[in-house]
């Protein structure tokens, strides 16, 4: 298996988190994660309407980046859930100064949830 380390394009701390998080979908899958999303049922019932091979592929690059840790809940057929681990939701901080951003500069943005902006990261 290879490394995650073998993904990076090079070793600067920005390039880095962007090749873990920075692609269209993953930090949406974050975001619900931390509203309490565990399912991928759930995740698919986002109003950003991500593909099942998307959020398959996105929720298994989370759990190869330590960012995530599945766990089965039925046997037949498989179903698992998904938690963040504590690298995972040291994210928190990050996509708070995002949605405060995009509601400063970006008119059409939607209120982001007072529970969520005041959230304390572990």
């Amino acid at each position: 298996m290879p490394r995650i380390e073998d993904d990076f394009r090079s070793n600067c701390p920005v390039a880095i988190t962007l090749d873990l998080v920075g692609d269209r979908w993953t930090l949406v899958v974050l975001r619900d994660l931390l509203v309490g999303k565990t399912r991928f049922s759930q995740f698919l019932e986002s109003p950003e309407r991500i593909a099942t091979n998307v959020l398959t592929d996105r929720l298994a690059l989370m759990e190869r980046s330590g960012l995530v840790e599945k766990t089965l809940y039925q046997a037949r057929p498989k179903r698992y859930e998904y938690r963040l681990t504590v690298k995972g939701e040291a994210l928190l901080p990050v996509l708070q100064d995002m949605a405060r951003w995009a509601n400063r500069f970006v008119p059409c943005s939607f209120p982001a949830p007072p529970d969520f902006l005041n959230r304390k990261a572990p």
